[in-house]
């Protein structure tokens, strides 16, 4: 395998036209997945069979002539997808080598219950053996998920903290790590919610050294433009938005208001893609959705 640039992988991240592809379910999200490309739960009898199966279905979408590094910047993933292979390549050494997309790394293990008013991550009692795992395998960064449910200033500030305390973690191994702190589209205040959001990352963005580099993935907000200060921000690398549960016509009409912010869509990017099509209507749908939310995110 060659070895991975990643100053090559953090130009193409900072300046390349594109977006990120979030191929990152798991655990209790897959089986919904499934579902939405056509497959239901009785085709697979435990999780290993689950997620043979979904591996199939995102070796598909990755080895499909539409995704490639010209139009898609980055991919993340999931464990398990990391240590399985793509056309006999480890996956992270197909993604970069093959494909030329940037490999991310989803290292949280899911949200602990909601209090006040927020779900913050589990425990991740192996992170730094899976840190290390992820820099020798050839993964460029992370991403790790909390959720906002309400505006409550404490619970908002708590998530901030977290989500900056474990940043420095991935940061110290070489990594670079994806902020993510989703606030619930259903949010009933979610413009206050946003406001205290941004507020307290841009506490901790000031906190960081010269030169250390995070990125931010956030929902689309209520107010266009509202984190062009943050896509601004000398040590934010990109800022990225999730489609939070959006169809892709309003995520991508949404992320169109919103200059300098790429998508990073999940649900949204395989909209359509059906474990029942032909390699054609598969590809030709996926390339539909590529372009739509590549033009989405060039605005």
């Amino acid at each position: 395998m060659k070895p991975l640039s990643f100053d090559e992988q953090r130009q193409k991240m900072k300046a390349h036209p594109g977006f990120i592809a979030a191929l990152d379910q798991s655990g209790g999200s897959t089986p919904d997945a499934l579902r939405l490309y056509g497959i239901n739960d009785g085709a697979w009898s435990n999780d290993e069979e689950m997620f043979a199966i979904v591996h199939q279905m995102r070796a598909r979408i990755m080895t499909s002539p539409s995704f490639t590094g010209k139009r898609i910047i980055a991919a993340i993933l999931f464990e398990d997808t990391m240590d399985r292979d793509i056309e006999r390549r480890p996956t992270v050494d197909y993604l970069w080598n093959v494909k030329r997309i940037v490999p991310f790394l989803k290292v949280d293990k899911g949200l602990a219950p909601e209090k006040d008013g927020v779900q913050l991550m589990k425990p991740i009692p192996s992170l730094a053996a899976l840190l290390d795992k992820a820099k020798a395998t050839g993964i460029f960064g992370t991403k790790m998920r909390s959720f906002i449910k309400q505006a409550n200033a404490a619970g908002i500030r708590g998530i901030v903290s977290q989500q900056f305390e474990l940043a420095a973690q991935i940061l110290a191994v070489g990594l670079l790590p994806i902020i993510e702190p989703e606030v619930d589209i259903h949010c009933p205040e979610k413009v206050t919610a946003e406001v205290m959001l941004k507020a307290a990352i841009v506490e901790k963005l000031k906190e960081l050294p010269t030169g250390q580099l995070v990125m931010l993935k956030l929902s689309l907000p209520e107010q266009d433009g509202f984190y062009a200060g943050c896509v601004r921000h000398p040590n934010v690398l990109r800022v990225v938005a999730l489609s939070g549960g959006y169809g892709l016509e309003e995520a991508d009409h949404r992320l169109r208001r919103n200059h300098g912010i790429v998508a990073s869509f999940s649900r949204a990017l395989v909209e359509g893609l059906s474990a029942q099509q032909s390699d054609a209507e598969f590809n030709a749908q996926l390339d539909r959705s590529i372009q739509r939310i590549f033009e989405a995110s060039n605005t």
